[in-house]
């Protein structure tokens, strides 16, 4: 075969291997039978329609609760599981029934969970530094709600959510001055306290002493730790009065449900309750306001246990890298034989 005609036989083939090498080496090809854009999508593009976006994991709260004492402490139970639904936090709820062991034991169940936060409310003030120690190595932020704790380090928790347990008591002690400001004294006064070294009978008991103090007429016959229940209410106001009798003119309860136990006491001695001695207490359950429109009960200094939508947003706002103020007090008012029946219906507990 000639020159000529060889280079006439090749040159197609060769341009046809040159087009083909280009199309090959073109940075925006796909292989042979793909779509372009296809092939993006193969290797993880986030631009692939296939892209299953994994779904997030919720906030995982881990809440020891201190027990079952009273309708308070049942509304603040209710208030956090209710809230964390609402709030779509996993609530994992542990009840110590008035047993700091058991609540020991909750958190580090909480802690080996590997759960995002944990909130307490303490059976009593003292003894938390260790087992806080231990939440803070293990990198777990703590809540601490409705009453504090005595520790060396502050640092151990992030927040305090709750009532100012000392201005309940000042609340109290101010509507007793008021009342028997015309009163020439003295005055007998007995005083129902909650749990021994719990923080609201520590300074509820402060408060209100520290405010009566200022005028001598006052004198607190007895005080007495009833454990915030209506039966021993009931029991220990049987025993001051047998004991006391009519000296008692003023009653103070740390809680409604002691008081309603003592009234029982103070209706079966053959006295009327909120006329022939003066009811103070502190809450404003439902119950208690109801008594309140009788006119058994004179005052009730409240303390809102409905904490949970506080706590959530606490948890969220960590969560999301906030920073939270070391106390977070909740507002709240005080009841009179006037404003009772208008706010007795608008009890959730």
């Amino acid at each position: 075969m000639s020159f000529q005609r060889k280079a006439l036989f090749w040159l197609p083939l060769c341009l046809l291997i040159v087009l083909f090498g280009c199309e090959s080496n073109h940075p925006d090809s796909a292989p042979a039978g793909v779509a372009r854009g296809e092939y993006d999508r193969d290797e993880g593009s986030p631009d692939s329609s296939d892209e299953s976006i994994a779904p997030q994991r919720p906030i995982v709260l881990g809440f020891s609760q201190l027990g079952t004492e009273s309708d308070w402490r049942n509304a603040n139970s209710l208030s956090v599981k209710e809230a964390a639904k609402e709030a779509g936090i996993e609530l994992l709820f542990e009840n110590a029934e008035q047993s700091q062991e058991k609540q020991f034991e909750a958190i580090r169940g909480f802690i080996d969970k590997k759960v995002d936060v944990i909130a307490v409310a303490p059976v009593v003030q003292s003894g938390w530094d260790d087992i806080l120690k231990e939440a803070q190595l293990a990198g777990i932020p703590v809540i601490i709600v409705d009453r504090a704790v005595d520790i060396l380090d502050a640092s151990q928790y992030v927040t305090l959510i709750g009532s100012d347990f000392y201005e309940e008591g000042r609340k109290a002690g101010k509507y007793l001055l008021d009342k028997m400001a015309d009163s020439p004294g003295p005055v007998g006064i007995v005083e129902l306290k909650g749990t021994a070294g719990s923080t609201p009978s520590i300074d509820r008991g402060r408060g209100f002493h520290d405010t009566i103090g200022e005028q001598s007429k006052f004198r607190v016959l007895k005080s007495e730790y009833v454990d915030f229940t209506h039966e021993r209410g009931r029991e220990v106001m049987r025993s001051l009065l047998q004991e006391l009798g009519e000296e008692i003119q003023v009653l103070y309860s740390h809680n409604d449900d002691m008081a309603l136990g003592a009234i029982e006491a103070i209706e079966e001695y053959g006295l009327r309750p909120g006329k022939d001695m003066i009811i103070i207490s502190v809450d404003g359950t439902r119950k208690a306001l109801e008594k309140m429109v009788e006119g058994k009960i004179n005052c009730v200094v409240e303390c809102n246990p409905l904490l949970g939508p506080n706590l959530m947003q606490a948890v969220n706002e960590l969560m999301e890298g906030r920073t939270l103020p070391k106390r977070i007090v909740t507002p709240e008012t005080v009841f009179t034989e006037v404003t009772a029946e208008r706010e007795v219906h608008n009890r959730k507990y």
